[in-house]
Order: C-alpha cells, then sequence, then structure tokens
C-alpha cells in the first residue's frame, strides 16, 4: 500500500497540543504537521529526530503537513499515525492476508455494536457467522526487538476488550489485533507497568475466548502494509 503522496524528509523540533508537530524542512522551513496519534508517542518525540510527513493541497485542511514516520538508525521506521493501522489491516483482510481471518465472504468497517461502541472491523463467513476485530496500534518500545502497548492509559481501550468479551458471550468470534508499527521488534507484549488496569481487562478478554493476534508492519517512506506474523506473551 503506497502513502497517498510522497513523503518529504524532515527534523521534528517538537510535538504539543496532542496533534500539532513543528518540523522542519531541508530548505529551513518550519511548519506545523498534523500529528495523527493520541497517545503519548512515549520514546517517539526527541527533538531532533528524521521524521517524513506527507504534503496536501486539499482546501477543507488547516495544515498542509501531515507526520507519518519517525526513522532512526539501521533504518529502523515507526509510523506514528495511528489511522494507518486500520488501512494495513482493511488492506490485508481484501488481499486475504490474515490467515487467521480468511474464512469470511463480506468485511464491514465501524459497526456500531455493544454500548454504542464501533467495531473496526465485522467479518461474515458464508453461513452468516460473526468475526468481530478491533485493531490496535503499537509503537512503544522500551526494550530491544520488545513491542509494547499502551503508551499511556487508556480506559477506552480496555472497554473495547470488555466488548469483544460480551460477543463471545453472545456466540460470535472475537478478536483484538495489535499491529505493531514498528519494524525493529520481533515480538509484542502488554506495558502493565504503564496501565494494569487495560493488563487486567486483557486477562479478563482472553479468559472468555477473545483471541489474540499479533502482526508487524513493513514500513518505509514509501510503503506501508501489514506484513508478518509476530509472538504476542
Amino acid at each position: 500500500m503506497m502513502f497517498q503522496t510522497k513523503l518529504l524528509p524532515a527534523t521534528l523540533i517538537k510535538r504539543y497540543k496532542r496533534f500539532l508537530a513543528d518540523v522542519e524542512l531541508p530548505d529551513g522551513r518550519v511548519v506545523t504537521a498534523h500529528c495523527a496519534n493520541p497517545g503519548s508517542m512515549m520514546g517517539l518525540t526527541d527533538a531532533g529526530t528524521r521524521v517524513w510527513i506527507e504534503p496536501n493541497d486539499d482546501p477543507k485542511k488547516t495544515l498542509k503537513f501531515a507526520w507519518r514516520l519517525s526513522e532512526y538508525e539501521n533504518a529502523t521506521f515507526v509510523c506514528v499515525d495511528t489511522s494507518l493501522a486500520n488501512r494495513m489491516v482493511a488492506q490485508a483482510l481484501a488481499d486475504r492476508a490474515i490467515p487467521e481471518l480468511g474464512a469470511y465472504v463480506t468485511v464491514q468497517p465501524e459497526v456500531r455494536y455493544s454500548d454504542n461502541s464501533r467495531i473496526d472491523f465485522l467479518l461474515t463467513d458464508a453461513n452468516g457467522a460473526l468475526t468481530y476485530v478491533e485493531v490496535k496500534s503499537v509503537t512503544l518500545s522500551r526494550q530491544k526487538e520488545l513491542a509494547e502497548f499502551p503508551d499511556s492509559v487508556t480506559a477506552r481501550g480496555a472497554k473495547h476488550l470488555d466488548d469483544l468479551a460480551k460477543m463471545v458471550a453472545q456466540g460470535h468470534r472475537a478478536v483484538m489485533l495489535y499491529v505493531v508499527q514498528r519494524t525493529d521488534c520481533t515480538r509484542c507484549t502488554i506495558a502493565k507497568d504503564i496501565d494494569p488496569n487495560y493488563a487486567r481487562a486483557l486477562d479478563r478478554a482472553r479468559g472468555t475466548g477473545v483471541e489474540i493476534l499479533c502482526y508487524r508492519a513493513k514500513l518505509c517512506e514509501t510503503v506501508q502494509k501489514l506484513d508478518k506474523s509476530i509472538i504476542f506473551s
């Protein structure tokens, strides 16, 4: 899956007000880019980081740039845009590239269910059986090759797990799919010290039969797609 517009290299100056980042372009211009990430972005906001931003000419958008990637040594890329995880999963589902989720005939995104929540993807197989798939973007890494979720307290994330458990109780299949948007990690786990309540919610959900899948993204300044399954523990 290609980025919609060719990305431009820049240098991060600072991230602020949660969804804004000032960056410096190679020609010295300083511009403000949209940062589509509601988390803390722990470890990803150091000034001087090489970043990749996507320009746009949409007259409806106030900001003309969006921060998509950070690049570190050894060609390590991290996608900071959480919405791209869903786009990659959507493409992978269309391509039948997730073997654990292959038996379906329709895919519906953003379907309302359980206490006014929305499931990221609702899959229906040939017999009408339903699979509820929730997607989470993972960007935190505090140990070599180990990704962690979440990077901040997420009551909303815990609610999503409880909602999936309710679907299992009703006889449906439910899947939590973690997308590790880093190219330097081979394993993924839960950051229990950051959000112990989320860790407990995951344990409850798994106990009811909610399935856990974890895939790493393949990333560079031109391509983003779901790559391969990695270990979740």
